[in-house]
């Protein structure tokens, strides 16, 4: 099972070598967004959910999305599906969800560093100089 360490260690390399403003703000572990926001002290809407989607192409066949969402918001599960040209869009089972993130649930970044993985941001998030 993935601890996050080397998806953290990936994330800050990419953040320092692409010279990007970034703080650190530890916490105590919380993976439901809007606590998670209190702790942070951020509105809801700059917070960045993260989720692994399962987009369901045909009887074997299968994409895996990390959708990324503002915190004030919920993935559109039959958009994913229409945008894929699947039949079905779910959120992936934990395990798998928890091995192409690299990290546990909950603590899932923004960033996708597996191949199997395609990254998708809702454009919400852009209107804000700084997420969470």
């Amino acid at each position: 099972m993935p601890d996050g360490h080397d998806v953290l260690w990936k994330l800050i390399d990419l953040l320092e070598t692409g010279s990007a403003s970034y703080r650190m703000i530890p916490h105590e572990p919380e993976g439901r967004t809007a606590a998670a926001s209190l702790l942070r002290r951020h509105p809801l809407e700059q917070a960045a959910k993260c989720m692994v989607v399962r987009v369901a192409l045909g009887k074997r066949a299968r994409r895996y999305v990390l959708a990324v969402v503002p915190g004030d918001r919920q993935v559109d599960l039959g958009a994913l599906a229409d945008r894929y040209g699947g039949h079905e869009a779910t959120f992936a089972a934990r395990e798998v969800a928890e091995r192409l993130a690299g990290s546990l649930s909950g603590s899932i970044t923004p960033f996708a560093f597996s191949p199997e993985l395609e990254l998708l941001v809702d454009e919400g998030l852009l209107s804000n100089d700084e997420i969470f």
